[in-house]
């Protein structure tokens, strides 16, 4: 993972990657490969075994824990700017770039099916959740109606939503296609980690190490903390357990600069952190994996 995020990071200093060529491989990964790892981790597979009320609860709890949890940590701290960015990145998870790949390239198909509708019902959450915040803080004249519009036509929903409507209705996917969805499937983890690389920014002047340590704290280790414990305390299955875990322990979703640029925040708070994050999980990731495994 970090030969790949380097490699990605050292392509656009050379200028291999620019924006426009990034933008491309960002595109054939959200609307190419990462849809098609989630519709075969899913077409065979039932809504029922794959969702209980325990693993959505814990879902819902871990979530909103973490944000309150963040909202006290970073209170009456710096600006509203970098408050609300801290808050809202203490949370915010990696799961489609890096959290469902990673699951998928571990795990056996169990815990990735599961991994799969974790990503969905989270972002259907979260993103709203970090619309708001940042918002409601900084008391931004957004467009929140446009955005929340977007998770609508999200891919990674549609390409969700298609595959547990296979699984529930039991049409057969012939094996043909199943393979080659596979292959494009399988192209997920390291194009994103390419593009996770190429988007990763430091800007030394903005670098306030106390407050990045915090948001580092929070969301490679107090999350995935949570979601053990939640997860144990609810009686989740093992795969459930796996899945859940791992995909809250990934950094700082790189799309919380995007939202931080369009509505308001720190953005040069948000691209630290969102680079700190990432490298700093890929340690923590690794001792997660083996302790959950």
């Amino acid at each position: 993972m970090l030969a790949v995020v380097l490699a990605g990071t050292g392509l656009r200093a050379i200028g291999v990657l620019d924006d426009r060529r990034t933008g491309r491989l960002n595109a054939l990964a959200y609307y190419v490969a990462l849809p098609a790892l989630i519709f075969t981790a899913t077409y065979d597979q039932s809504v029922g075994d794959l969702l209980s009320p325990a693993l959505l609860a814990g879902l819902l709890v871990v979530l909103f824990a973490t944000a309150a949890l963040a909202w006290l940590v970073h209170r009456d701290r710096w600006s509203r700017a970098r408050r609300s960015v801290a808050v809202v990145q203490s949370y915010h998870s990696n799961l489609g770039y890096l959290g469902l790949p990673l699951v998928a390239a571990t795990f056996d198909g169990e815990v990735t099916a599961i991994a799969s509708v974790i990503l969905g019902i989270v972002s259907l959450v979260q993103v709203p959740l970090t619309i708001v915040v940042l918002v409601g803080i900084n008391d931004a004249d957004a467009q929140v109606r446009e955005e929340l519009r977007q998770i609508a036509t999200n891919p990674v929903l549609a390409s969700l939503v298609a595959g547990l409507a296979v699984g529930e209705i039991g049409v057969a996917v012939p094996s043909t296609v199943a393979a080659g969805l596979d292959g494009l499937g399988a192209l997920a983890l390291p194009l994103a980690l390419l593009c996770v690389g190429a988007s990763l920014e430091l800007d030394l002047p903005s670098v306030d190490a106390g407050a990045t340590l915090s948001v580092v704290a929070l969301k490679i280790a107090a999350m995935p903390a949570l979601a053990w414990i939640v997860f144990s305390t609810l009686g989740v299955d093992p795969a459930a357990l796996t899945a859940g875990v791992v995909m809250f322990g990934t950094p700082t979703a790189v799309s919380t600069f995007v939202y931080t640029t369009e509505i308001g925040g720190d953005e040069g708070f948000a691209s630290l952190n969102v680079f700190v994050t990432t490298v700093a999980s890929i340690g923590s990731l690794f001792v997660l994996i083996h302790l959950i495994g």
